[in-house]
């Protein structure tokens, strides 16, 4: 017998500031399902599960619960005005005696429920929320951006208790890694509809180029259709003018369909401007050592940084991968060792707390009234890599309309601030970038654009990340922190550092023994074990064809480029990187298919 849903919209029409958001919109939740929200920036996403959770009524339209559902809502900014700690709040909602739940939440969250309110960060309100929510455990989660202010071993968690549990859930998130391993079906907003397709996100970008491709060619042939009837309009009408008015009157419609089409809104005109060459050596950093309060942040750490490197830095939250990054360009002073920095450096910010942006000025006054980019005696113009641009033209490539340039950036999205924040970076030349939680807030088309651009960045970058996904395509080197002074550095993403990484039983090592022996230790350690595979060793088995597929993937494309006869007299520079980076890629693909031999076997 069919269950019935657990929450279903019908006809739903809602507008905002004269622009339709949505528009007999339809759609249904059931038992079980585990939905990925997708969509552009501002394309409303969280409007659409603000409806969903009841907190936005429609202009029209009704949402059905059936009597006895509990839904669910991550709030993004939770009132807390009532509670004086965090944990009251988490736990308001929450039955006599079942407070437990709480602090099973919190454990794997990192989530202290003995902050006072009058104190917590922004981050710490949102895992509040988050632990709320699955303390709670209703039947339908709505979870707006829940990996946002989690570190990496929080998001595990989460995905494990996710994968977990037996109430359906829809889940907007930029992490893809996330949403792939999580999601079983996916709604795509775009202009206005919602499309849904039963499949994860696994496979988004071919649907929705698919759908894309279908949409040109129909109004490819529309467009030749209005051509060929104006033509017989100016032609032929004065001789059968009578007898073909409904002709006319369908040229008219036609017309009226073509100028009703919405177009697709673009992608960032993102563009980075290398400054000039640095030295080769870019970072020489010798046995720094850092305390705050007792805290070990790092103790003895080295780190060569060469030109063109792509350095991630991953830990948890509060380990001091922030303080380590302002120690290695000169920000923070070590209590011992040495930083030296390369000559002709450039260095460009993008803060994680978007202190550059003022949140009472406007989109407009935060481009032209910094000196870095002002031009003189034109506050109209912005100086982008040496060349004054007008302010509005400039915001446009960033996807800011006219309207925009004159509000106050306290009334943009987080994902509209990072791409004004970007807009801020991009205007200046640099050949150091360092990126701390650039992520956060943007959304997938956006993140694709800045994987790009990095890669054909010339200069080098240091970078802070809790993605996953990003810091793979990305990251050439990975510094792990891990906590009491140890940071290790392993070659490779994160993928290649989960390889290598230790097993958690081995025994506390020298970082720079342990990273030696690491390629070693990641194709011994699944051989040392019997009688089955671990919980982590299965999810290693299950994501390993993905890893593979995408080396695969990026050897062909590289091979390719290699190809050129012609690319090593004329561009040197990338005939090298390319030719490292496919050794790279060869030898981690190696490495992989013989993981996945070894764990298969055993399982």
């Amino acid at each position: 017998m069919a269950r019935a849903p657990l929450l279903q919209l019908s006809g739903i029409s809602l507008t905002f500031g004269g622009n339709p958001v949505f528009d007999d919109l339809s759609l249904t939740v059931q038992p079980g399902d585990r939905i990925a929200l997708v969509g552009r920036n501002g394309s409303g996403k969280s409007t659409l599960m603000k409806v969903m959770a009841g907190l936005v009524e429609p202009d029209r339209g009704t949402r059905t619960v059936p009597p006895g559902v509990t839904v669910g809502y991550m709030e993004q900014e939770p009132d807390l005005s009532r509670f004086a700690t965090l944990g009251e709040f988490a736990a308001s909602g929450l039955p006599e005696g079942q407070e437990y739940r709480l602090s099973v939440v919190a454990e794997g969250l990192k989530f202290d429920p003995s902050t006072p309110v009058a104190t917590a960060s922004g981050g710490e309100r949102r895992r509040a929320a988050l632990a709320k929510l699955l303390a709670e455990a209703p039947e339908l989660m709505l979870l707006d951006e829940p990996t946002n202010h989690l570190d990496i071993q929080a998001i595990e968690w989460l995905e494990a208790e996710l994968r977990e549990t037996r109430a359906a859930f829809v889940l907007i998130s930029h992490d893809r890694a996330f949403l792939r391993a999580l999601s079983k079906a996916t709604l795509w907003i775009d202009r206005g509809e919602v499309r849904r397709r039963e499949a994860g996100f696994e496979g988004f970008e071919d649907w929705r180029e698919q759908v894309w491709a279908e949409e040109d060619e129909a109004r490819h042939k529309l467009d030749r259709k209005i051509k060929a009837e104006a033509k017989w309009a100016v032609e032929g009408i004065s001789a059968r003018r009578k007898r073909n008015m409904g002709r006319v009157r369908a040229l008219q419609q036609l017309r009226a369909d073509r100028a009703a089409q919405i177009r697709r809104q673009g992608t960032a005109a993102l563009e980075l401007a290398s400054g000039p060459t640095s030295g080769k050596r870019v970072i020489e950093a010798r046995g720094l050592t850092k305390s705050y309060g007792g805290k070990v942040i790092v103790k003895d750490f080295d780190l060569r940084v060469l030109r063109g490197d792509r350095v991630a830095f991953v830990g948890p939250n509060g380990v001091g991968k922030t303080t380590l990054l302002k120690m290695l360009i000169g920000e923070v002073q070590p209590d011992a060792g040495t930083v030296t920095l390369g000559t002709n450096l450039e260095i460009a910010v993008f803060d994680q707390t978007r202190t550059r942006l003022d949140l009472d000025a406007s989109l407009w006054d935060n481009l032209t009234v910094d000196p870095l980019m002002r031009v003189s005696g034109a506050s109209d113009q912005v100086m982008v890599r040496g060349t004054p641009r007008h302010v509005v033209g400039y915001l446009k490539d960033f996807l800011f309309d006219e309207r925009q340039a004159r509000a106050p950036v306290r009334s943009l999205s987080g994902g509209e601030r990072a791409r004004l924040l970007l807009a801020k970076l991009m205007a200046q030349p640099s050949n150091l970038l360092i990126l701390d939680e650039p992520t956060n807030d943007l959304d997938v088309e956006t993140l694709d654009l800045l994987q790009d651009i990095l890669g054909d960045y010339d200069g080098t970058v240091l970078l802070v990340s809790h993605d996953r996904d990003f810091i793979d395509r990305v990251a050439t080197a990975t510094v792990a922190m891990e906590g009491e002074g140890r940071a290790t550095v392993y070659p490779g993403g994160w993928s290649d550092y989960a390889a290598q990484r230790p097993a958690p039983a081995e025994p506390a090592a020298r970082p720079a023994a342990r990273a030696a022996a690491a390629p070693v230790a990641a194709k011994a350690a699944p051989a040392a074990k019997a009688g089955g595979l671990s919980f982590t060793e299965r999810k290693r088995l299950d994501d390993l064809p993905d890893l593979i597929a995408r080396l695969e993937a990026e050897i062909a494309k590289l091979s390719d480029l290699l190809a050129d006869p012609d690319l090593f007299s004329r561009e040197p520079v990338k005939f090298r990187k390319a030719t490292e980076a496919l050794a790279e890629r060869q030898a981690a693909l190696e490495a992989a298919e013989a993981e996945w031999l070894d764990l298969a076997e055993r399982a």
